[in-house]
């Protein structure tokens, strides 16, 4: 993956994806009592982003929102910019674009992240700065909000995913850190430590309790993994899921004198379209309420190029179109990521949310017949799982079932190899850590290939999966 790393002096382009994700999101999570949410949506200060849009997307089944980031610093203190090493102009652009599907049951929601630097064109618009209507012109996406406001960064949005925009949100830092802080702090896990110089991160390896600003430091950090912007956005998504693990986790949405110190916070820098409301946050917060890095519903849009050159803007990421089409269309037809987009058929490969290869799994027979325990150690391994190499014996059993053993922590994972193993039964195991154990019951077990997931094909990009990390 090229860098693409600035000078800290430069204007800055911190990264923050996710800053409007944590902020909205908690502030939506309900179950916490009609009139209160009542309330809170009567002071959010309102945008009108649907302005003069037409030859829109049509809607489809579920709700879906723009959630954005912009780098505004008003809130911040010398000391705290300091600190943080904010230095620069904050540019009047977003810095975060995240796509909000909440299915139509409102039982689940997935989060897609939109790269800052999708190249595209944005549509005629009257730029926000002269007044003067102008023609299209070719643009990094977040450059739209620069030019047009919200409502020019909705267009682009709509033309490039087909996706229809129910609601927009946007955030700034302030409330980010803020938020954050009076959380408490929100824990991450790391398998090796982190330091980046830039951005003043230091983290040893294990779970931290990130504060505010920790947590600022943690998602803005452009040089670790090799300057990567893509492996940027799965540490935010990945903080993203800890950040809402966090606060339903502690009743924070429970308490009310706890949860009303929480939203004050949040709506101090809250933008939001006039009609979302009171119905919209009791619906959102109850589709994330029961979110976990291990179970939450996130991707990244495929990538074709992520080093596209164009003439006058630099460096780019152009999109897989097919790919990028493939997910998007799960969004318009409500269905998870997860699913197949069809049912499969005679030789159909079921699509499963991570992909085998960041699936480890060892294996046993339990069966009595001899060699099996390898011929299927080698067929997961064909199709792409991360076996161990070595099966083992289990104790003979009557029962004629193979049983996958995993860490709920993991469980979008055992879904994923489920779906390799017809027939075989999951069973928890707490604390048992990243590796399934795959026991063979039937002696007849089919293995069939899967597909990896929509948002997992980019160029050199690993899956953002919060049971990727193994941490007690």
């Amino acid at each position: 993956m090229p860098r693409r790393a600035s000078s800290p002096h430069k204007g800055p382009r911190w990264g923050l994806r996710i800053a409007t994700g944590t902020s909205v999101l908690l502030l939506a999570a309900g179950g916490i009592g009609h009139a209160m949410v009542t309330g809170l949506s009567a002071d959010v200060r309102r945008v009108d982003p649907f302005h003069g849009l037409d030859s829109r997307p049509k809607s489809d089944n579920g709700i879906n929102f723009l959630v954005v980031g912009t780098d505004r610093r008003d809130g911040l203190s010398a000391g705290q910019k300091e600190t943080y090493k904010l230095g620069g102009t904050a540019c009047d652009c977003t810095d975060t674009m995240l796509l909000v599907h909440l299915s139509g049951n409102r039982h689940r929601a997935t989060v897609v992240s939109l790269p800052r630097d999708t190249y595209t064109r944005l549509p005629p618009h009257k730029d926000r700065a002269t007044g003067k209507q102008v023609t299209g012109r070719s643009a990094k996406l977040n450059a739209a909000y620069t030019a047009g406001g919200a409502p020019l960064t909705v267009r682009a949005v709509e033309k490039l995913t087909d996706v229809h925009v129910d609601h927009y949100l946007e955030v700034d830092f302030t409330s980010f850190m803020s938020t954050v802080d009076v959380l408490g702090g929100v824990p991450v896990c790391t398998t090796k430590p982190l330091k980046d110089s830039y951005s003043g991160l230091d983290l040893p390896k294990g779970t931290n309790k990130l504060s505010g600003g920790q947590a600022l430091q943690y998602v803005r950090a452009r040089h670790l993994d090799g300057g990567s912007d893509l492996s940027r956005m799965k540490r935010q998504q990945h903080f993203l899921a800890s950040f809402i693990s966090r606060a339903t986790d502690t009743g924070v949405l429970m308490n009310p004198v706890r949860f009303n110190k929480v939203a004050a916070t949040l709506l101090e820098s809250v933008r939001a379209d006039q009609g979302f409301g009171t119905e919209q946050m009791m619906a959102l917060g109850q589709a994330m309420r029961g979110f976990r890095p291990a179970s939450s519903e996130f991707a990244s849009v495929p990538l074709a190029d992520p080093d596209h050159q164009v003439p006058g803007l630099g460096s780019t990421v152009k999109w897989d179109a097919s790919k990028a089409a493939e997910l998007f269309d799960a969004l318009r037809e409500d269905r998870p990521l997860s699913a197949p987009p069809t049912p499969p058929g005679r030789g159909g490969r079921p699509q499963v949310d991570v992909a085998p290869r960041n699936i480890s799994v060892e294996v046993a027979n339990a069966t009595g017949r001899q060699g099996l325990g390898a011929r299927t150690d080698r067929r997961l391994r064909g199709i792409g799982f991360a076996t161990t190499g070595v099966p083992a014996n289990a104790p003979h059993t009557e029962r004629d079932r193979t049983t996958i053993t995993y860490d709920p922590r993991w469980d979008r994972s055992a879904r994923s190899l489920a779906a390799a193993l017809p027939g075989a039964k999951l069973v928890k195991a707490e604390h048992r850590g990243a590796r399934m154990k795959v026991t063979i019951g039937d002696p007849y077990q089919p293995v069939r290939p899967v597909r990896p997931p929509a948002g997992n094909s980019s160029p050199g990009e690993a899956p953002m999966r919060g049971d990727e990390v193994d941490c007690d």
